[in-house]
């Protein structure tokens, strides 16, 4: 994948750093491994990216941080791409993890209407958190799983193309 279009659009490390609320992270951001664009980083970061979209709960970013910290993968694509499962795609994402789960352990999904409010969440969360559970894990996974494959084997279809025109140019 090309360097300069993804960093084309992802933020400056600098500027972070100075950002006042993330300045009590300091030595964390300071990490070089966390900012750079290469194969290994940027196949994990859409590995956690994608994994932390599934989980169902609040501030998925914060845990897609942690772990881009952790492993040492592009911090602001693995944030980047939580952003997948926005309050646009919430809902039928997590309709699907939780028929998918209900499937997985083969039982009868029990949700009969949806409605859009806390109560309603705060009533149902007893009969759906397992299927819910299992399902986003199982969705998550396998969207990570894929999206890291994908941007590996994209990565070296570049990297093999850029050599093969480098040789070209050196042949003229």
């Amino acid at each position: 994948m090309p360097r300069r279009f993804i960093q084309r659009y992802l933020p400056n490390p600098s500027n972070l750093r100075e950002h006042p609320v993330l300045r009590p992270l300091g030595n964390l951001l300071q990490d070089p491994g966390i900012w750079h664009l290469h194969k290994r980083s940027v196949s994990g970061a859409c590995f956690i990216g994608l994994f932390c979209a599934f989980l169902p709960i609040p501030f998925q970013m914060v845990p897609a941080a942690l772990l881009a910290i952790a492993s040492r993968c592009n911090l602001p694509l693995s944030i980047t791409l939580v952003w997948i499962s926005n309050p646009l795609t919430i809902g039928p994402l997590f309709y699907f993890a939780y028929q998918l789960g209900a499937w997985l352990l083969d039982t009868e999904p029990s949700i009969q209407h949806i409605e859009l409010n806390v109560d309603w969440l705060a009533m149902q969360v007893g009969h759906i958190w397992r299927p819910l559970l299992l399902g986003s894990v199982t969705c998550g996974w396998v969207a990570g799983l894929s999206a890291s494959v994908i941007s590996r084997v994209f990565w070296r279809f570049h990297v093999i193309r850029r050599w093969r025109s480098r040789k070209i140019r050196r042949k003229l």
